[in-house]
């Protein structure tokens, strides 16, 4: 009876690859004809894999998963085994671990950051897009512009990033920092923020009722 309950499973999650497939081409507005010269798959064999009539092979998933830049889990799948817990795949660029807690294509996507130490000389840049930081743990150095700013746990910032731009360490210690990045044009905003009830007192003659 197992068996034939892991056949179905199998069978029910090769049958979702086709819808899978086409959604996550038409979410990025690819075509058939471009993910065919991208891959080089026939647009016929990319069409019947989305119908379902052609079964999906690794020769055929492993092109188009490098055209999409996602996992081959993503447009597999996997049989549900009851276990919640999400296994993350840490990426390094330039001496930083990144953590993509987004799975899925779309305006916004969020990342986990852990930058070391020993990545504190600013070396700024600019491209399209919009960026939010919300720092975990460390003290972030974030350079913007013509302003040079230190941020603590607990601190956010936003901003274009058309602007010239930096983050990294202080240098005192490593720094953990949330991000959220969109295309251009998102913009995140903080309501508010947890305030140490000291501060809260020494400031409360400078709330803006209005």
């Amino acid at each position: 009876m197992a068996g034939v309950e892991h056949s179905a499973a199998i069978s029910h999650a090769l049958a979702e690859v086709g819808p899978r497939l086409k959604r996550l081409r038409t979410e990025r507005g690819v075509t058939l004809s471009a993910l065919a010269e991208v891959t080089g798959i026939s647009k016929s064999t990319l069409s019947r894999l989305e119908s379902g009539q052609r079964r999906p092979s690794l020769e055929l998933l492993l092109p188009i998963a490098q055209a999409h830049q996602v996992p081959l889990d993503e447009l597999v799948g996997a049989p549900e085994v009851g276990d919640p817990r999400v296994r993350l795949k840490p990426r390094y660029l330039h001496g930083a671990t990144v953590l993509p807690l987004t799975r899925h294509p779309g305006p916004l996507q969020t990342f986990k950051m852990v930058i070391p130490a020993t990545r504190s000389t600013p070396d700024v840049c600019t491209h399209e897009g919009y960026e939010w930081l919300y720092v975990l743990a460390g003290r972030l150095r974030l350079v913007l512009a013509d302003r040079d700013l230190v941020m603590g746990a607990g601190e956010a910032a936003e901003f274009d990033t058309r602007l010239p731009h930096w983050f990294g360490s202080t240098g005192d210690g490593p720094v953990e920092v949330l991000s959220l990045f969109g295309r251009q044009g998102e913009r995140m905003h903080v309501r508010a923020r947890p305030r140490s009830r000291a501060a809260d007192s020494d400031d409360a003659d400078d709330v803006d009722e209005g």
